[in-house]
C-alpha cells in the first residue's frame, strides 16, 4: 500500500522536475540552442502546427539558428511565425531560414534569471503538494486501518526525504541556469 503512494509521489516530484528543464530549455542564454524555437507554432497546411514539425533546426553559430523547412513553400509561414512570436528574433529568409540572436543586455540577463527564479518556485511547489497529496493518501490508509500508523510515519519519512532531494535537484538547477544566463 505504501509503496504504491510513494511510486505515485516520485512520479508526480519527477514530472515536476521534467516541466521546470522544459521551461528552461526555452529561456535564452548567450548561445542558440534549438530548444528557443520549441514553443512557437506555424500556420500549416489549414491548421497550427510545431515549428519542429515542419522545419528542422539547427545551430549554425554560437548566435546563429538555422531553420530549413521540410517544404519549400512554407519558408514564408515559418519566417512569419518566428517574427510573430514573443521572442524578439528578427529571422533573414532565403531558401532556408536565418535566425541571429541578439547579445543579451544585462537587464535582459536580469529578466531571465527573473522568470528561471519563478519557474523554479513553480517546480518547488509541485512537488511539495506531491508531498502533501502523498501523505494525505497515506493518512487516510492510516484511518480506513489499512496501514498500521507506524508504517504511515515510515512512509511519510520515505515521502520527506524524497521531497528534499527533489528540491535540491531544483535548487542544482537553477543555480546552474542563473549562472548560463549571466555568463558573457
Amino acid at each position: 500500500m505504501t509503496k504504491d503512494v510513494q511510486t505515485k509521489a516520485e512520479s508526480q516530484m519527477q514530472k515536476a522536475i521534467e516541466a521546470l528543464e522544459n521551461a528552461f530549455s526555452k529561456l535564452r542564454t548567450g548561445r542558440a540552442h534549438p530548444g528557443i524555437l520549441s514553443g512557437v507554432m506555424v500556420s500549416a497546411y489549414g491548421s497550427e502546427m510545431p515549428l519542429n514539425q515542419v522545419a528542422s533546426i539547427n545551430v549554425e553559430d554560437n548566435r546563429t539558428l538555422l531553420v530549413q523547412p521540410f517544404d519549400r513553400s512554407m519558408v514564408q509561414a515559418v519566417d512569419k511565425a518566428i517574427r510573430e512570436s514573443d521572442l524578439g528574433l528578427n529571422p533573414m529568409s532565403a531558401e532556408v531560414i536565418r535566425v541571429p540572436l541578439p547579445a543579451l543586455t544585462e537587464e535582459t540577463r536580469k529578466d531571465m534569471q527573473k522568470l528561471a527564479r519563478t519557474e523554479a518556485e513553480h517546480s518547488r511547489v509541485s512537488v511539495r503538494n506531491a508531498r502533501r497529496d502523498a501523505n494525505n493518501e497515506l493518512k487516510a490508509l492510516a484511518k480506513d486501518k489499512q496501514i498500521s500508523e507506524d508504517d504511515e510515519r515510515r512512509a511519510a519519512d520515505i515521502i520527506q526525504k524524497m521531497t528534499d532531494k527533489y528540491i535540491d535537484s531544483i535548487d542544482k538547477k537553477l543555480s546552474s541556469k542563473e549562472n548560463d544566463l549571466m555568463a558573457v
